[in-house]
């Protein structure tokens, strides 16, 4: 017995000693392996300065906070001390993918989305073999898709990037595992029916805003949600497609070259919650099947060519939020049915050509409607009064009818309402004091109208406003002050905006409304003329309803940047007269002002400068005084027009300081004077940009003719154009403008100058004159001085 307890203790002794030796093995080999991540982070963060010298991101602190790369910022680690996880989503990174990732080797979880990273991806990405989550959205990556090894994804997404080709290489290979899958908005090609079937796990499949064409994939129906939106998919959609199980939730065949009738037998898919068959080819009836899907929340049919009569069975849909019938040349009257569809907030039927029916068929009565857009059609007539006791309503789009008489001051009502297109009608009378009360508007577009009268002073109280446009009407008086107060308080409208619990996008019209409501020269909003496909204009709209998505808007003063959403002001082509009121440098929420085309007049206020604006059109009016210096203040001005005004003094050289400026023009402000340097953003511009101004001194390169001649800071006329031309012209040219001038000091010296002070086109003209002058006087005497020499 003694022998046996001896023997267990040696056991003891030799099991724990070598539970020790593994225990100290295991803790080397781990410290070997978080050391090795360490390394291979630090590596990364030495990568990601060099290409990315300012703005730089989180990963810049790696290693000053902590040893331990697992307490480091956007790094996850597992049990093991392993790094498991990159998260660098929206760290203003720039140049090519980092190309040692794969020594990382217990990573599953990369996500890189919201920079702007270019190239192509790298092979090195590949052999992360143990990557379950690949995020690379949002960059700017252009080439073909190689991803051959990763078959451990669950989660792949490409979109809104510049990747090209098809997809051949990487599928089916790594579709094993795969559940989401997005390559939206890219440019990849081919056909897409060959390579999914492999895909058993695939529940998430976004294929939108590509250049895939052929037929559809027929396996989509075991999916949840299947978008091949906005690409050149064609052919009929079979009803065998739709036969067994279907388990879609989200189905979205929109904008491609689908033709035929739609099968009835969509309506086995029995959890479809969207529907969107926008913009295809489709004819006949539309199913009266679909209105079996009980759970159908939105139906987009718009911009086909479908039969006229809508079936009854749509308003058994008791779910239904969304109903976009738009573009399918309906004609004549609203449909009775429309106003039946009491259950739907958002009624989209614009571009049918309908003439009537708005009150017929009963749609002004209908109890739930948030969204109703009746643009581009041939309505006529008065605005209908009733719209003021739609109560839900938060966006109201008439434009591009012939609505003709005044603007109902009973639409100062709609307390609720967010966006008022009345735009491109035939509108009269004044622009009502009631709108005055719409504490939760945002968009205010009166454009292309004939209205008169001032802007009422009551728009100061709209404080949600931040897109004003009311240009090429004929409204006068001047500028209120209270305009100051506009965009102050849109806190409340967003946040209401972000706590709806409608989830539904909503239709086809977000593109068309954009455009209206957006000039192409603003370039914050550029993206609405780059990027047109309805899938972003609805996603933006989104975001720019509920505050987020902010553009970068320089702080007053300074080039630094911050994100947030910015308005802008459109009051050109009216006859607004008087002076711009100091006010304007309080509105500090606005990246826009359009006034060009009016009759303002007296000098710009200094307080102009105190605002972050990008694009500033002042043109065609009759300021005076000196060009405010304050303006070099403007950091991130890209647009600025002076021209065609009576501005003078000194030209402010603080403007060299507007290094973004793209386009400037300072033209016929004949009595401005001074010496444009001949360095910086002002040297950059042609000689367009300061036609008409001849007391300014311009550097001898801004020239558009063979007749100036380089050095010097004054121009020169070349030699040559002197010497060619004859005797005759000289005489000729002599003798009319001796004549000219004495006959218009003796004759009409007098009406002239009567002509200059009341006619406007008229003083433009004799700017242009004394312009030519000066250049033909400049001729006269270099051929004196050459003749003297010789």
């Amino acid at each position: 017995m003694y022998s046996n307890r001896k023997t267990n203790q040696w056991r003891l002794v030799l099991y724990s000693s070598m539970l020790v030796i593994t225990m100290i093995t295991v803790d080397v080999v781990a410290g070997d392996s978080l050391d090795t991540d360490k390394e291979v982070l630090l590596i990364l963060k030495a990568f990601l300065q060099e290409q990315n010298r300012v703005n730089q991101g989180e990963y810049s602190i790696w290693n000053q906070i902590s040893n331990d790369p697992c307490e480091w910022p956007r790094i996850s680690c597992n049990g093991e001390n392993r790094v498991t996880a990159v998260n660098l989503a929206g760290s203003k990174i720039s140049g090519e993918v980092f190309r040692n990732f794969s020594s990382l080797t217990a990573l599953s979880h990369l996500d890189l989305s919201m920079n702007t990273l270019s190239g192509a991806v790298p092979e090195d990405l590949s052999q992360c073999l143990s990557l379950k989550y690949l995020n690379l959205s949002f960059n700017i990556l252009e080439s073909e898709l190689k991803l051959h090894g990763l078959s451990q994804l669950t989660v792949l997404d490409l979109a809104v990037n510049r990747f090209y080709g098809d997809m051949k290489t990487s599928f089916p290979g790594i579709c094993t595992n795969l559940v989401v899958l997005n390559v939206s908005l890219n440019n990849f090609t081919g056909r897409i029916d060959e390579y999914f079937d492999e895909c058993l796990n695939l529940q998430y499949l976004d294929l939108s805003s590509n250049n895939f064409s052929g037929d559809v994939w027929v396996g989509f129906t075991r999916l949840r949600e299947f978008s091949v939106a906005d690409n050149n998919l064609s052919g009929v959609i079979l009803p065998s497609v739709f036969n067994g199980n279907c388990s879609l939730v989200n189905l979205d065949l929109s904008e491609n070259n689908f033709s035929g009738r739609v099968p009835k037998e969509i309506s086995n898919c029995r959890n479809l919650v969207t529907l969107n068959l926008w913009g295809n080819k489709f004819t006949g009836v539309i199913p009266s099947e679909i209105g079996g899907i009980s759970s159908l929340k939105s139906l987009s049919l718009g911009n086909n060519t479908f039969s006229r009569v809508i079936p009854e069975s749509l308003l058994e849909l008791s779910s239904l939020v969304l109903l976009d019938l738009s573009r399918n040349n309906f004609g004549g009257d609203i449909q009775d049915i429309f106003g039946k569809f009491t259950q739907v907030k958002f009624l989209v039927l614009h571009s049918n050509s309908y003439r009537g029916g708005i009150y017929s068929s009963g749609i002004l009565k209908l109890p739930n409607v948030s969204q109703l857009d009746l643009s581009h059609n041939n309505f006529a007539g008065c605005l209908p009064v009733e719209v003021a006791q739609m109560q839900s309503l938060k966006y109201l789009f008439l434009a591009y009818n012939q609505f003709n008489g005044t603007i109902p001051p009973e639409y100062g009502n709609l307390l609720h309402l967010q966006a008022l297109d009345l735009s491109f009608n035939s509108l009269t009378g004044s622009i009502p004091t009631t709108i005055g009360k719409l504490n939760s508007l945002l968009l205010l577009m009166l454009a292309r109208n004939m209205l008169t009268g001032p802007i009422p002073k009551e728009l100061g109280n709209c404080t949600s406003l931040l897109w004003l446009n009311l240009s090429n009407n004929k409204l006068n008086g001047t500028i209120p002050s209270e305009l100051k107060n506009i965009g102050t308080n849109v806190g409340p409208t967003f946040e209401s905006n972000n706590q709806d619990k409608d989830q539904v996008v909503v239709g086809s019209g977000e593109c068309l409304e954009m455009k209206r409501w957006i000039p192409g020269d603003y370039s914050p909003f550029s993206f609405v003329y780059t990027t047109p496909s309805r899938k972003s204009c609805r996603n933006k709209w989104d975001q720019l309803l509920k505050g987020n998505g902010g553009f970068p808007m320089c702080t007053p003063g300074s080039s630094i940047r911050t994100s947030k959403i910015s308005g802008y002001i459109q009051l050109s082509g009216n006859q607004l007269s008087g002076q711009v009121p100091p006010e304007i440098g309080k509105m500090h929420n606005f990246s826009m002002l359009d006034m060009g085309f009016n009759k303002l007049h007296g000098e710009l206020p200094a307080e102009i400068g105190q605002l972050p604006l990008v694009v500033l059109n002042l043109s065609r009016n009759s300021f005076s005084g000196d060009i405010p210096m304050e303006m070099g203040n403007m950091k991130c001005m890209q647009n600025l027009d002076l021209s065609y005004n009576n501005f003078s003094g000194k030209f402010p050289i603080s403007l060299n300081s507007l290094t973004e400026l793209s386009k400037f023009t300072v033209a016929y402000n004949p009595l401005i004077s001074g010496v444009i340097p001949s360095s910086g953003q002002l040297a950059t511009f042609e000689e367009e940009s300061y036609l008409g101004d001849p007391l300014l001194i311009l550097p001898t390169f801004i020239k558009n003719s063979p007749n100036y001649e380089d050095g010097g800071d004054t121009l020169l006329i070349h030699p040559e154009f002197i010497n060619n031309s004859t005797d005759h012209e000289d005489e000729v040219i002599g003798q009319g403008f001796y004549n000219g001038m004495g006959i218009g000091f003796a004759v009409g010296f007098w009406g002239v100058c009567a002509s200059l002070i009341f006619i406007r086109s008229w003083r433009y003209s004799y700017y242009r004159f004394l312009n030519f002058s000066y250049d033909w006087l400049y001729v006269r005497l270099q051929k004196m001085c050459l003749e003297a020499d010789d």
